[in-house]
């Protein structure tokens, strides 16, 4: 037998064998559990009430380039992030004597309309959900 190509092939088998050796290992470690990595969605009330409340947290959660525009009249101008009106009153909190006031909430969408019948002024946002978390994704101020 030659020895010296023996050699080389018997050290092949030899790491084939050690590789498979380790690979075919059972493991006494306890399978890990899955992760559920799920996220809740943003409840909308606490939201709206923070939106209202934080002009720093308002801003973030503006969803931009925003929908809808502002009409006085004479022009149409779309919103910008340098012109936005941050938005200070609920539509729960409008002066119902004075204004009209419709709501419409679902799962994943709440619209806000308040207007003066008659009058040319109308006001209205959408906020939708997006991700697990609510933004403001539509404005449209109208007085004319």
């Amino acid at each position: 037998m030659d020895y010296k190509r023996a050699i080389p092939r018997i050290l092949v088998l030899l790491c084939i064998s050690l590789v498979l050796a380790t690979s075919c290992k059972t493991s006494k470690k306890t399978p890990a559990k899955p992760v559920d990595i799920t996220l809740e969605a943003e409840e909308f009330d606490g939201f709206y009430q923070k939106f209202h409340a934080d002009t720093i947290f308002q801003k973030s959660r503006i969803k931009y380039p925003l929908q809808g525009q502002k009409y006085d009249g004479i022009s149409r101008t779309r919103w910008t992030r340098d012109d936005f009106e941050l938005i200070t009153t609920k539509v729960y909190d409008v002066d119902t004597t004075e204004y009209k006031v419709h709501y419409q909430k679902s799962e994943t969408e709440f619209i806000q309309k308040v207007w003066i019948e008659n009058s040319g002024y109308l006001s209205e946002y959408k906020f939708k959900l997006i991700g697990n978390k609510w933004f403001l994704v539509s404005a449209v101020e109208q007085d004319i």
